[in-house]
């Protein structure tokens, strides 16, 4: 069967990332954390499903190659999301600036 999943991101850290994303009200960068948990999730279904013959492995095993591949195209897409938001990357909190967008536009949107 494949190899373990790599990862750029754990866990932990992508659930500070949707959470951060949810607190603050942008949600793309929780929107691509999510799928990258939703990959970890197929991908390890494939890994343990149990086979019915030479088939069905294949067809795990074809399914559990896509999600790896998609997995590391949405890792790099959200490394490279948190870098142009400027998001610290020791702590995964959202730039001050991204916070001060979201105000004004709420203020903006309670304007008559």
């Amino acid at each position: 069967m494949s190899e373990p999943l790599q990862h750029r991101f754990d866990d932990q850290q992508l659930k500070t990332i949707i959470d951060q994303a949810m607190i603050y009200m942008c949600a793309c960068p929780a929107q691509v954390a999510e799928q990258i948990r939703r990959l970890r999730s197929l991908y390890a279904y494939q890994r343990d499903c149990i086979t019915g013959g030479p088939i069905s492995c294949a067809v795990h095993e074809a399914i559990a190659a896509a999600a790896a591949r998609a997995h590391a195209e949405m890792e790099a897409c959200l490394d490279s999301v948190l870098d142009m938001e400027g998001w610290d990357r020791a702590t995964l909190t959202m730039p001050e600036g991204l916070r001060r967008l979201r105000d004004a536009q709420i203020d903006g949107a309670a304007q008559p």
